[in-house]
């Protein structure tokens, strides 16, 4: 194993070729450029890549990243992992994320975080710490201390960042951003955000059935708390308990949320509160949520209230108000009319009063693709649209609704400092307790 510094200098070494080749691929660099005395990089040399959750959505995320060299593959349940060794069978194989660093440290560029929720910052910060870029599913991290975290971390050490909210990338929320940013709707002081996603109910189970061989149930638990294995918390029963989970708004928060925090520029809220009695299971998830959230004016925008709804519930005006009653959906309220919006369709309301409006012209690129986006951005070093900076913003706002409803109190949010002034019983969900030997 080589010398710590001499590791971390081959591997500064490795992302400084791979940026200069793709710069020269896109015509920045000419042909008598060099970079350390050596002859310019072929724009086709690939980032070594690895995996770490490598089942279900983060077996998905990485085979979006087939066009690299997929070094690694580490996962904690062969047979959830088993059609991602079987499309990647070149790649080493582990269970442990931090022994695959031990391994192979010196051998990959970046990695690919697909594990459950409270195993993404162990992982992503072990990761960025010895100087990898990365790929994380939302909603980034477990608690907002770790969201923060993992911003400044990528801040420091100057990496490439791309969280996975996928539907970013695509035509209709950019043509949505467009309109709103152009004044379609007048000032925009109101959203509304709803999903029919629910998680939650039930008591921890009391049998306990055996562990299967081919799952390290140790290495699943990570940083929670040890409790006996059953197969009600996995695969993907895990989101409704708060040892591993954020429940539906941590599930599909970021992606919808993701919209307004686009369109209207948000970035941290001032106050968060919820609707409804305090949770009803101290281990279980909300199975329907609401939580207001009120951002502050930006320049010339005005201050901004948002409603986040989640277990079949909406917003009471929609019949009244004659609104399209969508199944998942952004509502804009604005001085001038409303704008409702879903992954793929978007309408201006009241449709009589938009009858023959003709849209601003396009302005905002067509994306090459959120994962293409990510790894072009490791090689050039050019921005990603979903960086941690933006979408780290995006998820600590998420998680605050969750530490709200936990601790069912009005949260005064002071960003800064990271800290619910008034309220200090929200420490304890705004921060974390690790098991031995996985603090981050």
């Amino acid at each position: 194993m080589p010398h710590a510094r001499q590791r971390q200098r081959n591997l500064f070494d490795r992302r400084e070729m791979l940026r200069h080749s793709a710069l020269a691929g896109i015509g920045i660099w000419t042909a008598a450029t060099s970079w350390a005395g050596q002859a310019p990089r072929s724009p086709n040399e690939k980032l070594n890549v690895a995996g770490i959750g490598v089942g279900g959505q983060g077996g998905a995320d990485l085979a979006q990243c087939a066009s690299e060299n997929i070094v690694a593959l580490c996962d904690v349940d062969d047979r959830r992992a088993a059609g991602s060794y079987q499309r990647f069978p070149k790649a080493k194989r582990f269970r442990d994320f931090r022994k695959m660093f031990d391994a192979m440290a010196n051998q990959i560029d970046a990695v690919v975080v697909g594990t459950p929720d409270h195993t993404h910052a162990p992982a992503a910060l072990a990761a960025m710490n010895l100087g990898k870029h990365c790929f994380c599913e939302k909603p980034l991290a477990h608690c907002v201390a770790e969201v923060r975290k993992m911003i400044e971390t990528a801040k420091k050490h100057k990496l490439t960042t791309q969280m996975g909210t996928q539907i970013h990338a695509g035509d209709n929320y950019r043509r949505v951003v467009e309109l709103v940013q152009s004044g379609a709707i007048g000032p925009v002081g109101e959203v509304h955000v709803w999903h029919p996603v629910s998680y939650g109910g039930g008591d921890r189970p009391k049998d306990t059935p055996p562990v299967p061989p081919e799952l390290d149930w140790d290495l699943w638990l990570g940083p929670a708390p040890f409790r006996p294995y059953h197969p009600c918390y996995l695969p993907g029963a895990w989101r409704s308990w708060w040892d591993f989970g954020t429940g539906g708004l941590g599930d599909f928060g970021c992606h919808y949320m993701d919209l307004p925090f686009w369109a209207l520029k948000l970035r941290h809220p001032t106050t968060v509160e919820t609707d409804g009695p305090r949770p009803i299971h101290p281990e279980r998830t909300s199975p329907g949520l609401v939580v207001r959230y009120e951002f502050p004016a930006r320049g010339d925008l005005p201050p901004v209230q948002m409603t986040w709804y989640d277990g079949g519930k909406r917003p009471a005006f929609l019949a009244e108000r004659k609104i399209p009653a969508w199944g998942a959906a952004v509502l804009f309220i604005g001085q001038k009319g409303m704008l409702i919006a879903d992954y793929g369709n978007h309408k201006l309301l009241p449709e009589s009063q938009f009858e023959g409006f003709k849209p601003p012209e396009p302005s905002i690129p067509k994306s090459i693709g959120h994962y293409a986006e990510w790894i072009r951005a490791c090689k050039t070093g050019e921005p990603t649209t979903c960086n941690f900076d933006y979408s780290g913003t995006l998820a600590e706002a998420v998680l605050l609704g969750t530490v709200a409803y936990r601790v069912g109190q009005k949260l005064q949010w002071d960003a800064a400092n990271l800290k619910a002034v008034n309220c200090p019983e929200a420490d304890r969900f705004i921060h974390k307790t690790y098991r031995e030997g996985w603090k981050v």
